[in-house]
């Protein structure tokens, strides 16, 4: 029987601190409260009918008797709240050790080796924030040619280079060469390339590009895409998953462009999963402590969602979820270990029920691969008997 499901990351829309948010500093984070108590005349009707008020009850969010979906909330059971471990765990793959992190900086030899393979030498070696740190040495790194090195809370090595000082081709191989090396010990989750331009003020470019591990296991794209469906990531999506299991990957430099790419692949795609992530909730307003800019972009998503739920097909899907939190209000510009949302909806479905709390977000891929009556369930549990199917 043919059918679409779509699974849409809003990235970093947490709901609330997780049980052991203290333990990562998190303590009292709550990124959609705290956008919604930013924005007190922001409007998300399409979001509060499918039932956003349900998990979040808010007075920016009307919680109607019946939703029009089935809602809950979920939590990451792996360790860690960076981006491969949300959105690895929610396709099926949960990490019984986190990835290791540098709050200090990398190695000297690390950093020493990297520029004999590269024949660059680096600035930086610091926590920092992205947009700050250009600022900072973007007019140092311009008049000397050497890139800019930093990490943050998150298990991932930035590096940084002007478009007119390092080629894009160079960085990408400096980066490829810092993959290489960052195995082991020093395996980081994620190396990416932070291309910027500008004079005297500095920009990042829209030409970023990321260097994952790939999954240890097979992951729910693996296994969709092995069984012959088609399977399409949008957005960073594919990078996540180091390009494994997407017969179909579609690069995105806003949300708005990946919200048009959804709509124009749903439309034709008859059969399969089309996974997407939203990235500017995460890159350009969460970490950059930006809460009303971050309530615009969820209107903006929540006008598209109005327009395109008339469009789904009767037997399709669409989850809506996050990967972690951002909260813009929290101190630092780090991730927040939260609660992420769970919304499904279908027009088949005949009631909407509450999911209650998820825990583990594996629960997706387990309820995926049911919908499409896989026996595969990784390490979660399927919901499927929840959604109030005919």
């Amino acid at each position: 029987m043919q059918k679409t499901v779509l699974i849409i990351v809003l990235d970093s829309l947490g709901v609330g601190a997780l049980p052991d948010a203290g333990d990562y500093g998190d303590a009292g984070s709550n990124t959609l409260k705290h956008v919604l108590d930013a924005n007190p005349k922001l409007a998300l009707p399409n979001l509060a009918r499918l039932g956003m008020g349900k998990i979040l009850p808010h007075a920016g969010f009307p919680a109607p008797d019946k939703t029009q979906a089935s809602f809950g909330r979920a939590m990451t059971r792996s360790k860690g709240k960076d981006t491969i471990t949300g959105h690895w765990e929610m396709a099926g793959l949960v990490m019984d050790e986190p990835f290791v992190t540098f709050p200090h900086g990398f190695p000297d030899q690390v950093v020493a080796e990297l520029s004999r393979r590269t024949g660059r030498n680096f600035l930086g070696n610091v926590v920092a924030s992205g947009t700050e740190i250009i600022t900072q040495l973007g007019q140092l790194h311009v008049e000397t040619g050497s890139p800019i090195l930093y990490t943050s809370a998150d298990s991932v090595m930035q590096i940084a280079a002007h478009e007119e000082i390092v080629p894009l081709m160079e960085l990408y191989s400096i980066c490829g060469v810092a993959r290489d090396l960052m195995q082991g010990e020093m395996r980081v989750a994620r190396i990416i390339a932070r291309p910027f331009s500008g004079v005297g003020t500095f920009f990042r470019t829209v030409n970023r590009h990321d260097y994952a591990v790939a999954p240890p296991t097979a992951t729910l794209p693996d296994v969709l895409y092995e069984e012959g469906l088609n399977v399409t990531g949008i957005g960073k999506i594919c990078d996540i998953y180091n390009g494994r299991g997407f017969s179909n990957c579609l690069k995105t430099d806003n949300n708005i462009q990946g919200l048009d790419k959804i709509t124009t692949e749903y439309i034709k795609q008859e059969h399969g999963l089309i996974f997407a992530n939203l990235v500017d909730f995460d890159m350009l307003y969460g970490h950059r402590n930006d809460a009303v800019g971050y309530g615009h972009a969820l209107a903006e998503f929540d006008q598209w969602l109005g327009g395109f739920l008339p469009l789904m097909r009767p037997l399709d899907h669409l989850f809506i979820v996050a990967d972690h939190g951002c909260d813009p209000l929290h101190p630092g510009t780090d991730h927040t270990r939260e609660f992420v949302p769970l919304l499904v909806y279908s027009p088949s479905a005949l009631s909407n029920y509450s999911l209650g709390d998820r825990h583990t977000l594996a629960d997706v891929a387990a309820t995926v691969a049911d919908l499409f009556e896989l026996p595969e369930r990784f390490a979660g549990s399927s919901f499927k008997e929840l959604l109030g199917l005919r």
